[in-house]
């Protein structure tokens, strides 16, 4: 994640898919939002949502006016700003920049892992996704990934997980239902579900203390999403 994408297209439904969960399920949230430093670039510009309020606020009127607000009238784009906007109770949030070094990325992880032990559900919002086969721990890239033995050790300490996941350019149908079977074979007893647009996916673990909220939640995400989620699980 980084500043320069704050308010754009798929924070908004970021947030919204968030507030969904948060609603149907009361779990408390961790955002881990794996800040990388902006890069210039002109990731994160896709705002031309805000500017067409009747076409966008029927799904969350509240948060489509607050990111209004603060992306267009105001032009901030700081993350930080939705701690303070009220959106989310109860939340934590995980500031830290993601380091690229292995050792102080374990440093960063025991930080995160020690504050998402209060919570129960940990949103990782990473640059790109989960870890690919040509990044290892330690490169410099690296940093835009979040790896498996990360999601782990969160797993293992007992927190359902959601993670932001690009689409590579294949078949989103085919990647979907490769990333829900890994979940399933690296975080046991998970109940993975998955909530696409046209351009982004996440990918959602919950623990089997928590899994009895699945149904709320995508009966939910139907209702006040009207389809702007593809609801997809393991076949």
């Amino acid at each position: 994640m980084k500043n320069q994408y704050f308010g754009d297209i798929n924070d908004y439904h970021k947030y919204g898919l968030m507030r969904s969960i948060q609603e149907a399920s009361k779990l408390s949230i961790l955002f881990a939002w794996m800040l990388t430093e902006d890069d210039g670039s002109n990731d994160g510009r896709r705002t031309e949502y805000l500017k067409q309020p009747e076409s966008w606020t029927v799904y969350d009127s509240e948060l489509f006016e607050w990111l209004q607000n603060n992306v267009v009238a105001n032009d901030h784009r700081q993350i930080s700003l939705i701690e303070s906007a009220g959106l989310f109770q109860p939340a934590k949030f995980f500031y830290d920049l993601v380091p690229a070094d292995a050792r102080l990325r374990r440093d960063w992880l025991e930080r995160l892992a020690n504050i998402a032990s209060e919570t129960d559900l940990v949103f990782f919002d990473p640059d790109n996704g989960i870890e690919i086969q040509s990044i290892s721990p330690g490169l410099r890239n690296s940093k835009k990934y979040v790896f498996w033995e990360e999601l782990a050790k969160l797993w293992q300490q007992h927190n359902s997980i959601l993670v932001y996941q690009h689409f590579p350019r294949e078949s989103h149908h085919a990647f979907t239902q490769r990333m829900l079977q890994t979940i399933t074979d690296r975080l046991p007893g998970s109940c993975p579900i998955a909530f696409s647009t046209s351009h982004v996916l996440f990918l959602l673990a919950l623990q089997p203390r928590h899994s009895h909220h699945a149904c709320d939640i995508t009966n939910k995400v139907r209702k006040s999403w009207r389809g702007r989620f593809k609801i997809t699980i393991l076949e």
